[in-house]
């Protein structure tokens, strides 16, 4: 064998060994680029992934806040409907007691009214011996109507009158002053207790107007506002 047919050999050799090179890089190259296109998918739906669930997770905290926000507002409006209702109902109540203080003026009303809340009490009551007390404005009005009291108990209870005693040191507190409305006050009535004090039934005009705004008190809230706050 020549120098020529070696070399030619040797030439198809360097060619074999060169081409099994390219295409083994071939294939490395698709290989790597199918793995890139892979993984680059992967990270791809990953992402996807991530950035879906922090937005419902942002949005679930928008609703949140939102309905915080709401329940918040609603319940403001609701303190502050009751509040208008509860000025109303005071308010209502002011002006009741002030009228109430006014029945004073009509002497004859007055005396009348007293001489019943009286017999009222003795009847509530049903004790041989009380003790009555009223306001020091009053004391002699009351002092007063003592006969009629008795005769007019005895007609109703059909039972004896029993002994009474009108307290003349402690008096209920006195009319309502424009001067110091925050003072005790009593608009009228009286006040009966049995005589060992265990039994007392308190028939002020005040306490009968509590008595009669917490009865009337969801009617009155109605009539003004309706079912708001109800």
């Amino acid at each position: 064998m020549n120098d020529a047919d070696v070399s030619r050999q040797i030439q198809q050799m360097v060619r074999f060994i060169r081409q099994e090179a390219e295409e083994k890089a071939n294939e490395i190259s698709v290989s790597a680029e199918e793995e890139f296109n892979i993984e680059k998918l992967q990270l791809v739906e990953a992402e996807k992934k991530k950035i879906k669930q922090d937005y419902e997770r942002k949005t679930k905290q928008v609703d949140v806040r939102r309905k915080i926000e709401y329940s918040t507002q609603l319940n403001a409006a609701r303190i502050k409907v009751l509040q208008v209702q509860d000025d109303l109902v005071k308010a209502m109540k002011e002006s009741a007691s002030k009228e109430l203080a006014r029945l004073f003026n009509d002497k004859k009303a007055y005396r009348k009214l007293l001489k019943s809340l009286i017999i009222q009490s003795m009847i509530s009551l049903r004790e041989p011996a009380i003790m009555l007390r009223c306001r020091e404005i009053d004391l002699k009005v009351v002092e007063a109507l003592m006969e009629e009291v008795k005769k007019e108990y005895t007609d109703k209870a059909k039972v004896a009158v029993p002994t009474i005693t009108i307290d003349t040191k402690v008096h209920l507190p006195p009319p309502p002053s424009s001067e110091d409305s925050h003072a005790p006050s009593c608009s009228g009535g009286v006040v009966v207790a049995s005589q060992d004090g265990k039994i007392v039934c308190e028939n002020t005009l005040d306490h009968r107007l509590e008595i009669a705004f917490q009865k009337k008190l969801p009617e009155i809230r109605k009539r003004l506002l309706g079912k708001v706050g109800a």
